[in-house]
């Protein structure tokens, strides 16, 4: 219901007096809004999660009004029979559930849901605490009431007693009480002297004055009540202001936060009951929800709800929206991730309710890839929708209404919902907000686009648990349609209707303001680093299915090898479930990460078994003439690289097709090491292989003193810090004289609020160099690599690393094997760069982005720690430097330096957080000339995807000694991913444009080519493309995803 407290500024005045008189009228119609009740009596109670059909073993024993239950964690379900008084038959009765000592119960306290004679009805919760047993109901009537229950431990505060109640309501009487709370809380909002105010204000007081409280017959109190309703629907209702809100009823619910999974899926099953329950009461209530997850979720749990919502689908009342799988984060996550997003999101919406996702449903995701523009309009996505910048610390955004542009010029009509608080003296908005009219008047006064246009979107209810929208704010919304003075007229309408009225009104006008490139969030930065553990699984777990998809196709084209799309598409689902908004940040309970631990090793060592085969499948292809080791390449370029497997047991020799002697070694873990030279794009390549005899010899140096290949001289300080890197074919060095490189920084981490998500501007205030040196020796050394150990201290944690030196690139790689057990310590590495450079440069999804170096502006300053994926670079025309990881995101590029974020640990809400072993990788690749011409994508691809090697033991007739699915004679011109087409045989090539360059390229197929096609996202609206047999000549725009669809 609408509240009543707010405070008017002058008392002493008649015009200021009456809002109170008019909220005590009202007031004193919520007394007399229940006619009868009486208390149900005592439970029976029976530990342990269940419902009505699976609880008939239940050891049930009696909970009466003095027992306490809600212990951390706990699952129980309570039982009773309620039985209709003959004095209640033919009125309406509710049964309302009632906990006490009362508390918000919210996300982390007491959840029901309400199953009445077997049925599941809705949740009881804080917000929503009864149902109706019977409109009307009849006099000895039996109801069997059932309760699922559970606790949270999250801001745990004891346990509660529970008691049950059967009341008879008076519709006419409550419905007056909101035809006086509406338009009062309209009144409230405006001054004095405003005339919204000062007659709403006369018209209550008038309908105030019919109203015969103390007139002892009821029937004549009811007939006061009406004509008190006529007058005010008469006199209030109809006007409003000159603005519009389309409201949509919501409940944003996290995939996993504070809870996990398992309490997710009852969460949603408890909100879309109680959804389902109201739309029977409110025939105009329209619903939207995103995350197919979600829907996947009840439908597997709650098989009869989900039936429910396919009917309120197509009946018109329910919005499946939003696009992707789950609202996940779009920082972290690769382009591909993103692509699947959209098509598993989009085709479980399409097959399930036959609806075609035109909107990106993000509310509060914690910045945006600029990216995400192309990629959406590539997947069907026409609209945007947040509120999350809202949120930014330093900079109020300076548009809610406007057209977003990616980095390619892509550009979607987005649209910030601008619901707040008159109150709000910030410029935060809301996702979840009551339906009423205070939120929705400070909804119109927040927003920035008045100039453009007069009608907002409001998503209403409550969220994470609160079950949606109340009666209460849908009793508002049926009011505020009608029109009340001073207050936007609300709409009660789907999502998509508005944003398409949205594009009718301004999508063409030159008046809609335009913002280029990422969305950057001023806030929640250490997102980018907490959880390591979940990151390395991610990335891990993405290149895994990459590769796993070019094998399984190239071996399925070979005929050697059925696809396994089953287990592709339910690997894929779990590896999108995991990069929802507030698992993959790592800003969860610890139990949400020990599930995703359990989820992503599943994951990962059934993949590996799946790449075994399909290499195996491929290898048996190749053509050799003796014993040999076939080397595939699941990278979109040709390969030179190192090669380290488990398959090879004594000493051999491998040389390439023309008999040279390549280099080999043992590894220090006792793997077999080698280089692989000309491994071909997205193919592979057999090298013969004899007994032991001829070696290969070094040609570079390296020690613990530094190494020199023909790329570079670099020299390590008595801290086994890099103290020179002088890079040869530039003539440049690398950093500054008197600074070092590769020095690791421990910082005094303590976020004011917010630990696991933040990390403060004042961070550097306090740190201390990492340079206590336990030891430093060779543990590797031959013709393919040195690696030198280092073992560091910090206090009780132990930092291993092992810098590897190649002959064959100026990329040297530094691997980190840390025991880490820090608490708020923000770990970092410190790669200054001797180039004069007012922008640096970063790897992102499908491309890359430049952020300034300085902090000239607020904007800039607030840009102190940002996402970057597999490298970041600092260059000017003739030199630079780029640092590379295999699982890392946070970066701080200021003042000529590049520092990467390596771990953090905070303590809330995960107590343990990376307080555990962790392994990454680094690397520093020195270059001539800007990046843009330097070979850093390829180096970082190579860094993050391994070559694979087969045995072959003995000379087979097959394709070739070598074979390329697919190549491209571009650099700048990446082939993402190879896989099989969704609903065909036909071969897919995902392809993009790196360098922000409009480029004429060539690709060349190992196949025939029957038809050729370019497609969306989706896979659809197939256009023909031009080829000669295996020949294709394709034109990109700057930064341009193409997808092929290839018929052999």
């Amino acid at each position: 219901m609408a509240r009543f407290d707010i405070d008017f500024v002058d008392r002493n005045n008649e015009r200021e007096m009456l809002p109170f008189r008019i909220k005590k009228v009202a007031e004193s119609l919520a007394e007399r809004i229940y006619i009868d009740s009486r208390d149900t009596g005592d439970f029976l109670f029976c530990e342990g999660d269940g419902t009505p059909q699976n609880s008939d073993g239940c050891d049930w024993t009696p909970f009466g009004k003095d027992d306490f239950w809600g212990y951390k964690e706990q699952y129980c379900r309570f039982k009773q029979t309620v039985t209709i008084p003959d004095e209640f038959d033919g009125m309406p009765v509710i049964y309302e559930l009632n906990p006490y000592p009362h508390r918000a119960w919210e996300t982390s306290a007491e959840q029901f849901i309400i199953y009445v004679n077997g049925r599941m009805v809705q949740a009881i919760d804080h917000n929503h605490t009864y149902v109706f047993l019977g409109d009307p109901a009849k006099g000895g009537e039996s109801f069997d009431i059932f309760l699922s229950a559970y606790c949270d431990d999250w801001s745990y505060r004891g346990p509660v007693q529970l008691r049950g109640s059967i009341k008879v309501p008076d519709k006419e009487i409550r419905g007056l009480y909101f035809d006086f709370a509406v338009p009062w809380e309209s009144a409230h909002v405006y001054g004095a002297d405003d005339k919204p105010r000062i007659d709403i204000i006369k018209h209550l007081n008038n309908a105030a004055n019919m109203l015969e409280f103390s007139n002892p017959d009821r029937e004549v109190f009811k007939e006061s009540v009406r004509a008190a309703k006529d007058y005010i629907e008469k006199n209030i209702y109809g006007e409003s202001m000159d603005a519009v809100t389309s409201a949509i009823g919501h409940t944003h619910i996290d995939t996993a936060w504070l809870w996990r999974l398992k309490q997710t899926r009852q969460k949603a099953g408890r909100s879309f009951a109680t959804v389902i329950n109201f739309m029977k009461e409110y025939p105009d209530y329209r619903f939207m929800s995103s995350q197919a997850q979600l829907y996947d979720f009840v439908k597997q749990d709650y098989p009869e709800l989900y039936e429910e919502i396919k009917e309120a689908v197509a009946r018109g009342q329910w919005e499946p929206e939003g696009g992707m799988w789950v609202e996940s984060d779009t920082n972290v996550v690769s382009g591909e991730s993103l692509v699947r997003q959209f098509l598993v999101g989009k085709r479980f919406f399409r097959q399930e309710f036959g609806a075609d996702n035109k909107i990106l449903w993000l509310p509060d995701v914690f910045g945006y890839s600029g990216a995400l523009p192309q990629i959406m309009k590539l997947a069907g996505i026409d609209y945007f929708m947040t509120t999350k910048i809202s949120w930014s610390e330093y900079d109020k955004f300076p548009f809610d209404t406007f057209s977003w542009k990616g980095i390619d010029g892509t550009k979607i009509l987005s649209h910030f919902i601008p619901s707040s608080d008159c109150k709000n003296r910030g410029w935060m908005t809301t996702y979840n907000a009551a339906l009423r009219p205070e939120m929705v008047i400070g909804g119109w006064r927040r927003y920035s686009n008045k100039d453009l246009n007069s009608n907002v979107l409001c998503s209403f209810g409550h969220g994470d648990g609160g079950g949606g929208p109340t009666r209460g704010q849908l009793e508002c919304g049926v009011r505020m349609a009608k029109g009340v003075p001073g207050c936007p007229k609300v709409q009660i309408e789907f999502s998509r209707k508005f944003f398409d009225r949205l594009k009718e009104d301004v999508g063409s006008s030159p008046r809609l303001p335009e913002w280029a490139g990422e969305l950057y969030l001023e806030f929640h930065r250490g997102t980018l680093t907490s959880q390591s553990r979940n990151k390395r699984y991610n990335r891990k777990s993405e290149f895994l299915y990459h590769d796993m998809e070019t094998l399984c196709e190239t071996a399925n084209i070979f005929g050697e090898y059925d696809y396994p799309s089953e287990q592709i598409l339910g690997g894929w689902k779990i590896i999108l479930l995991n990069q929802f908004h507030d698992i993959i940040p790592g800003s969860s309970i610890a139990a949400v990460y020990e599930d995703s631990k359990e989820q992503y090793e599943k994951l990962l060592a059934e993949g590996r078994e799946t790449v075994a085969a399909a290499s195996k499948a491929i290898a048996s292809r190749a053509t050799t003439s003796g014993e040999s080791l076939v080397v595939e390449n699941t990278l979109g370029f040709e390969r030179s690289d190192v090669v380290i497997t488990d398959c090879i047991n004594g000493d051999i020799t491998v040389r390439d097709s023309d008999g040279a002697v390549l280099p080999s070694q043992r590894t220090c873990d006792g793997k077999f090491a080698f280089y692989a030279p000309g491994v071909p794009s997205k193919g592979f390549k057999a090298f013969r292989v004899d007994s032991a005899g001829e070696k290969a010899q070094a040609d570079y140096t390296a020690d613990t003193n530094g190494a020199e290949n023909e790329f570079y001289k670099l020299a390590f300080d008595g801290n086994m810090n890099i103290s020179s890197l002088y890079h040869k074919k530039s003539g440049r060095y690398a950093f500054p004289e008197g600074k070092v490189s590769g020095r690791l920084i421990a910082y005094d981490d303590r976020p004011h609020s917010d630990e696991a998500w933040d990390i403060k501007c004042y961070y550097g205030e306090k740190y201390e160099y990492i340079d206590n040196v336990q030891s430093s020796e060779v543990v590797e050394s031959g013709p393919v690599r040195t690696v030198v150990k280092i073992v560091r201290k910090l206090n009780l944690s132990t930092i291993n690393q092992y810098y590897i030196f190649y002959p064959h690139t100026a990329r040297i790689d530094i691997f980190f094997d840390v025991d880490w057990k820090e608490r708020k310590v923000l770990l970092k590495g410190d790669f200054p760069v001797d180039v004069n450079a007012d922008r640096a440069t970063f790897d992102i999804q499908f491309g890359n982005i430049k952020r300034t170096t300085h902090r000239n502006t607020t904007w800039d300053y607030a840009q102190f720690e940002v996402c970057g994926h597999k490298w970041a670079d600092l260059s000017d025309n003739s030199f630079g430097v780029s640092v590379l990881n295999d699982c890392k995101y946070g970066w701080t590029v200021k003042d000529g330096s590049i520092k990467p974020s390596m771990l953090r640990s905070q303590e809330r809400p995960n107590h343990l957080q990376d307080r555990e072993r962790h392994n990454f990788t680094y690397a520093v690749y020195p270059h001539c000339g800007d990046v843009s011409t330097s070979d850093v994508v390829y180096e970082s691809y190579c860094l993050n995807a391994p070559l694979y090697c087969v045995k072959v033991d003995s000379a087979q007739e097959g394709v070739g000694e070598k074979y390329s699915l697919v190549s491209v004679d571009k650099k700048n011109i990446v082939i993402e991913t190879v896989k099989k087409a969704e609903d065909s045989d036909a071969l897919i090539i995902r392809l993009f444009e790196t360098w922000n360059g409009t480029t004429p390229c060539t690709l060349t197929l190992g196949e025939n080519i029957k038809e050729l096609y370019e497609c969306n996202l989706m896979e659809e609206n197939d256009v023909p493309v031009a080829f000669d047999g295996r020949i294709v000549n394709l034109t990109f725009r700057p930064f341009e995803i193409k997808t092929l669809k290839v018929v052999l």
